[in-house]
Parts: structure tokens; C-alpha cells; sequence
């Protein structure tokens, strides 16, 4: 659990990620709310549908180990206080990032449509009812 409380008490903040995408990506925000909540701002923002595959999401030993994989995934995608970025960018434009972060995970797609859902390795939809932090509820 030390790596995880140590990622939780001391983010890591992507700054030279985020110049580096100013001018490729065609949304980003900092992922602070969850996942699923962030891509659903960028979803609804951008007018698109946002399609995350499940099996591509970056593994965390300290993670898995700790919750076990079916609530690490849920950890995954609902947990905040990441402050990674998440973004969209024309697939042309990874390689080029890939080479300064090798640890960019391209973890889905852009649909037409609207809002988020997470598939898993068969392609069946396992988006949970709700992930991440809601600021405002009726």
C-alpha cells in the first residue's frame, strides 16, 4: 500500500505532458474526479461518444494486490485525485509523445454518439452505473 498512499499524498503533475500536447490533442483535462467522470466532461464538451477499453488501462501491481483485479478496475476508473491526463489526440500524433513517455497508454477510442463506456476484452459493456465524483447532484 506505500506506493499508493505515496502517488495519493505526492501527485506527480504531467506539466511538460501537458505543454507537449498544446497544438496535438484535441481535448485533455487532469483526471481528478475519476476516470469515467473526467472522460464523461470531455464526452459531453467535445460531442462525441468515448469508448475505454478495459484491458488497456495501465496495470498497478500495489493496485491489484491490494483490491484485487475485479476492484482495482473499479479503483481504476472511479477514484480521483490521479491528476494524469487524460486526453484525445489524432492517432498520428502518439507515436511522436510515445517516444519522450513511453508509458502513454492509448486506452480507447472517439465515437460518434455521446457519452462514456468501458469495454472489456470480449468487447461487452461493463460500464459501472457510476464512477467518480459527482460536484453537483439533483
Amino acid at each position: 500500500a506505500e506506493p499508493l498512499l505515496a502517488r495519493y499524498w505526492v501527485p506527480q503533475p504531467q506539466l511538460a505532458l501537458g505543454q507537449a500536447l498544446r497544438g496535438r490533442a484535441t481535448a485533455a483535462l487532469d483526471v481528478s474526479d475519476g476516470l469515467l467522470a473526467d472522460c464523461g466532461h470531455i464526452a459531453r464538451a467535445s460531442g462525441v461518444a468515448l469508448v475505454i477499453e478495459a484491458e488497456r488501462l495501465p496495470a498497478s501491481a500495489p493496485l491489484e494486490s491490494l483490491l484485487g483485479a475485479e476492484r482495482a478496475l473499479q479503483a481504476k476508473l472511479g477514484a480521483g485525485d490521479d491528476y494524469v491526463i487524460a486526453f484525445t489526440l489524432p492517432p498520428a500524433e502518439l507515436p511522436a509523445l510515445q517516444a519522450h513517455w513511453p508509458q502513454l497508454a492509448a486506452i480507447g477510442r472517439v465515437e460518434a454518439g455521446s457519452g462514456v463506456r468501458v469495454l472489456d476484452a470480449g468487447g461487452h459493456d461493463i460500464t459501472p452505473r457510476q464512477g467518480g465524483y459527482l460536484h453537483f447532484t439533483e
